[in-house]
């Protein structure tokens, strides 16, 4: 077997078993980002050890429990009072938390943009916060109920009330954390810091360090059925909305059952209407109902974009930041010069990866599924041209565009990656002459520039 096969099937593993599983990740990826979950699990938990503690006290003595100088021993009535006040004082402090992170939101959306609702909404510091306060109240509910106060059937679970103390103690702890994490949270520094730390994950993800090589452009293409182009059909997306991810798996086992070349028409994060192109076909003889349905079953689709499988997407969340903040409403450069710092850093790490070849082989060595590519080139547009564009009025904006160009070329080896880069220089070149009118600065920026080229000229 010769290099080029192994390289190809090193792509074709790593691929597979990173989408192998799309479908389950992308209901994971909902349930944390949602706040029911966590909240609803632990309030299982609290219950299921309500009914331990109970357990172990209904097999102590009463004197053993008297031996234990932590333990709570008092009667009947003290231990009703001490659980009904941890019950309520548990409900009027979650009612307090969720109303300070309903603010929280609505003041992220109004200020960083809806998009990044979904980052609060992720946050298991809020969801660990919400569940432990209801779980402290539904624990001391469980326990409260099996309290007899009857002399000849009288029975206090001692044991569980100091759990439940325990408990109360513990919420205070989480109730301070929670005033300092709201606090911090909104912060636009932790905002921006976290947002690319999901990208830094998305790169990382998508884009791992050792892939091998994958299938060289040319001999994918020479794999191809000369008339291809001529007689492959298209499957039509029978529903539409954001494609949130596609299982490759799953497809190139379609492909393979039924001997088919498919070619992806699409790629995560797009948005497609009822009837739009999907997939191409060939051989179109092989189509038919029930492989469509096939097909379209691959598409995983939702309501919005998710970083599941869309790299653009926490791009978007800074540029949308950014974009923000150079509004004239806003006027905040250095937020922007924040995002810009953070785009700049997640590219040289993207641009030191190996882009996986849109060519994929079964394990006959047949091409099977040509996926959709995406550049080097298409993420440095999403990156910096609506910054660019907003910006084009700002010198401090507009130089640290430049400086991030020339930092991301320190890293780029490819001719075609640094043609990118270049473009996207002189675009901001030609802007600065016309959105910025003092001397000087523009003679700042030409410098800028000049940089850049010679940063890209001489790797």
């Amino acid at each position: 077997m010769g290099k080029y096969q192994i390289t190809r099937m090193l792509l074709r593993e790593v691929k597979l078993r990173t989408m192998k599983h799309a479908k389950f990740s992308k209901s994971w990826d909902s349930l944390q980002a949602s706040f029911w979950f966590v909240p609803s699990l632990m309030v299982v938990l609290s219950i299921g050890l309500s009914f331990l503690m109970i357990a172990i006290d209904q097999r102590q003595e009463t004197d053993v429990i008297g031996d234990l100088g932590w333990a709570y021993a008092l009667g009947p009535n003290g231990s009703r009072a001490i659980l009904s006040a941890i019950a309520g004082s548990m409900m009027s402090v979650a009612t307090t938390a969720f109303s300070i992170t309903i603010v929280a939101l609505q003041l992220a959306s109004s200020q960083f943009g809806p998009r990044l609702l979904r980052n609060f909404m992720q946050d298991k510091g809020n969801q660990i916060v919400l569940g432990t306060f209801i779980s402290t109240f539904v624990y001391s509910l469980m326990v409260l109920r099996t309290i007899n106060g009857v002399d000849k059937n009288e029975f206090v679970p001692h044991l569980a009330v100091t759990c439940g103390i325990g408990l109360a103690i513990a919420s205070i702890g989480v109730l301070i954390y929670f005033i300092h994490h709201s606090a911090s949270s909104i912060q636009v520094d932790q905002v921006i810091t976290r947002v690319g730390a999901d990208l830094d994950d998305a790169i990382d993800r998508l884009f791992p360090e050792r892939i091998g090589r994958g299938a060289v452009k040319q001999q994918g293409i020479a794999d191809m059925p000369e008339d291809f182009e001529r007689l492959a059909v298209p499957v039509r997306a029978t529903s539409g909305s954001y494609i949130q991810a596609i299982d490759d798996g799953q497809l190139m086992q379609i492909a393979t059952t039924h001997h088919l070349l498919l070619r992806v028409r699409q790629r995560p994060g797009r948005f497609v209407v009822q009837g739009s192109e999907l997939v191409q076909l060939f051989p179109a003889e092989q189509m038919s109902k029930s492989l469509a349905a096939q097909i379209n079953d691959a598409f995983i689709f939702g309501s919005q974009r998710t970083e599941q499988q869309d790299i653009e997407f926490s791009i978007d969340q800074l540029v949308e930041i950014s974009t923000r903040a150079l509004s004239p409403g806003i006027n905040d450069p250095f937020t922007a010069i924040r995002c810009i710092d953070q785009l700049s850093a997640a590219l040289c790490r993207l641009v030191q990866r190996e882009i996986p070849s849109p060519y994929r082989y079964d394990s006959q060595d047949k091409l099977r599924v040509i996926a959709e590519p995406i550049a080097f080139g298409d993420l440095v547009d999403a990156a910096f041209n609506q910054i660019r564009q907003y910006g084009q009025s700002s010198v401090a904006v507009t130089i640290r565009l430049l400086e991030a160009i020339a930092l991301i070329a320190q890293f780029t080896h490819k001719t075609i990656d640094r043609a990118a880069l270049r473009r996207q220089a002189e675009m901001i070149q030609r802007g600065s002459e016309t959105g910025i009118a003092e001397e000087l600065d523009r003679r700042d920026i030409k410098e800028r520039y000049l940089g850049v080229i010679q940063a890209l000229e001489s790797r």
